[in-house]
């Protein structure tokens, strides 16, 4: 680990001005930064800690939503029983990540800025757009098991880490951030971007902008909702395939749905097509698959990962096939 400098932030207009300069990390629960920093992935010049901000509270809102501090503990959010009643695949999706250890340790914040584990990310001596931009992407042709095949370019095809990225995605939720120019709100499907041609620029914040809440919407149908993590052994790996969904259902005929993907795409995927294609119509297994499909039809599969579409239409019609059973 190379030497840097260590700055603990007093108030939030320090951390923000200590964040001006370039080669500058903010630090958290630092679960996934400082494991970039041991492995030489990330090199700031400044670390400035933030865990003496007042972002640990979990607040309700006049609109009768939840806002979520950047420092709240995955553990605690988790654990909070609004969070388990009213966005139940919030928590769900907290408790398939990680272990309790570090779930203790990760903060809501940097959930939202963890970065790739694709294994070409890690190992310096392959090609990464990501780590090093214009060196190109050894997963292209290489083991590529568990990488994204919806949004990917020619430039990245690394499938984002995040579960809990994934339920915010679905609840439409909504990302407050301060830097220098203030405070602004970022909406989840916003906040992170596809690789296009620049895979190494992940998030739309700005240099030295720091993540301060998430506000979860009031959303009624969030109440029967559910988590469904697809992965290779029980505990303490990433998805192959996530769905995150919520469903309401009356006289037979589906009024909301909400559905995200994880460990298909560089981002959080929003459902869109599949979502359009079930509103108003009957909540039936058939449609729930003809959605599905209708979903990954412009996957992007090579050798290692063609499964991740048929395993990715299954879990979504198997997911929402329990919440029609139990829809009111």
């Amino acid at each position: 680990m190379r030497p840097f400098a260590y700055v603990k932030a007093a108030d939030v207009d320090e951390a923000v001005r200590a964040a001006t300069g370039p080669g500058v990390k903010f630090l958290g629960g630092g679960t996934n930064l400082v494991d970039l920093m041991r492995e030489g992935i990330e090199r700031p010049d400044t670390v400035v800690d933030v865990t003496g901000l007042p972002f640990d509270t979990i607040e309700e809102l006049p609109s009768g939503g939840l806002r979520i501090g950047a420092l709240v503990r995955n553990s605690a959010l988790a654990a909070d029983a609004r969070v388990r009643t009213r966005y139940p695949m919030v928590s769900q999706a907290l408790l398939s990540g990680a272990s309790a250890q570090l779930r203790n340790m990760a903060t809501v914040g940097g959930n939202l800025l963890q970065r790739t584990r694709c294994p070409y990310f890690y190992d310096h001596a392959s090609a990464c757009n990501k780590r090093e931009p214009g060196a190109g992407c050894d997963a292209l042709g290489g083991f590529n098991r568990s990488t994204a095949i919806l949004g990917v370019s020619e430039h990245c095809i690394a499938a984002h880490p995040s579960d809990l990225c994934v339920a915010l995605a679905a609840l439409d939720a909504i990302v407050e951030v301060r830097g220098q120019d203030g405070t602004r709100r970022v909406p989840m499907a916003d906040f992170h971007r596809l690789p296009g041609d620049t895979p190494d620029i992940e998030t739309a914040l700005a240099p030295g902008e720091l993540v301060t809440a998430v506000e979860l919407p009031p959303a009624p149908a969030a109440a029967n909702s559910r988590y469904r993590k697809v992965r290779d052994r029980a505990s303490y790996a990433f998805a192959l395939v996530s769905v995150a969904a919520a469903l309401e259902v009356r006289d037979g005929a589906i009024t909301d749905v909400r559905l995200a993907l994880g460990g298909v795409a560089p981002k959080p995927w929003r459902a869109t097509e599949a979502e359009r294609l079930l509103l108003g119509g009957p909540a039936d297994e058939g449609a729930f698959r003809r959605a599905a499909e209708a979903e990954l039809a412009s996957a992007t599969t090579r050798d290692g990962n063609a499964f991740k579409a048929r395993l990715a239409v299954a879990t979504i019609t198997a997911t929402l096939r329990e919440l029609g059973g139990t829809a009111r």
